[in-house]
């Protein structure tokens, strides 16, 4: 009887709460337990379905964890050179300017070997989306110091914490480049509560909708965890994200164009 419900009842359409986007690949995610990285992959393949854009969609992935978004991500993907990735999405938008083209990277990407090509491509306006996933630290390779490491804040090659005499400051990459005159709309958002995907999705789809009306680059940092390099429990890496990352890198819109 049980086995006849759950058939013949609750996979009914009007009984589900919810499904995985028809985007995202059948391959079952490799990362961390408690990572933000799939709740921002299906954000972005939610938005690439809600739009009819499957076919019309180019997805750049540079090195570190972000690589692997080709492998759940059911659209045409380009891995890139590491943090050459809005370099590349420069190339592509300009050989098919009617197409959606973004990158998805991480901070140690980004905002370290990748500093050059963000702020030039930023600078530039390509008609492009960069959507940065920050946990403060390099996650795939063995926790180290990133650009993004708070103060204080112990990693592999900063294990009594980051000293900000000796070792410099951490850069705000999504303040930084809102003051481009390049850069259209500029947010920074989370995934660690449903409140917050809702805000990243929407977020993720103006970003979007901004390509179609030839605005210029838009601009998505997603503030996540990092559990594994971090070393903590995925409840608890959520927790100090909200109590110290979240003070030093406040969440909402930094560049809002008027309307």
């Amino acid at each position: 009887m049980a086995e006849n419900i759950i058939n013949n009842d609750i996979i009914k359409e009007e009984n589900l709460v919810y499904k995985k986007t028809a985007l995202l690949t059948d391959k079952p995610l490799s990362y961390c337990p408690g990572c933000g990285h799939g709740t921002a992959h299906r954000l972005v393949m939610e938005v690439v379905e809600e739009l009819n854009a499957q076919d019309q969609t180019i997805g750049i992935a540079p090195v570190g964890c972000s690589v692997l978004a080709y492998e759940f991500m059911d659209i045409d993907m380009q891995q890139a050179a590491h943090g050459r990735a809005p370099a590349l999405a420069t190339a592509i938008k300009r050989l098919y300017p009617e197409k959606y083209v973004f990158t998805y990277q991480g901070d140690g990407d980004l905002a370290a070997i990748g500093t050059a090509e963000t702020i030039h491509a930023c600078n530039r306006g390509e008609n492009i989306t960069i959507i940065f996933v920050n946990n403060g630290i390099y996650g795939m390779t063995g926790g180290q110091m990133a650009p993004t490491t708070l103060p204080g804040m112990k990693s592999s090659t900063s294990p009594y914490g980051r000293d900000v005499e000796s070792m410099g400051a951490p850069l705000k990459m999504t303040e930084l480049i809102a003051q481009l005159p390049g850069t259209y709309f500029v947010t920074r958002q989370a995934v660690h509560t449903p409140a917050a995907v809702r805000k990243a999705k929407k977020a993720i789809r103006k970003a979007f909708e901004n390509q179609k009306l030839k605005k210029g680059l838009s601009f998505v940092e997603i503030v996540s965890n990092c559990n594994s390099g971090w070393k903590m429990t995925p409840l608890q890496s959520n927790e100090w994200m909200v109590d110290n990352m979240f003070p030093f890198y406040p969440l909402g819109d930094i560049k809002v164009p008027e309307e």
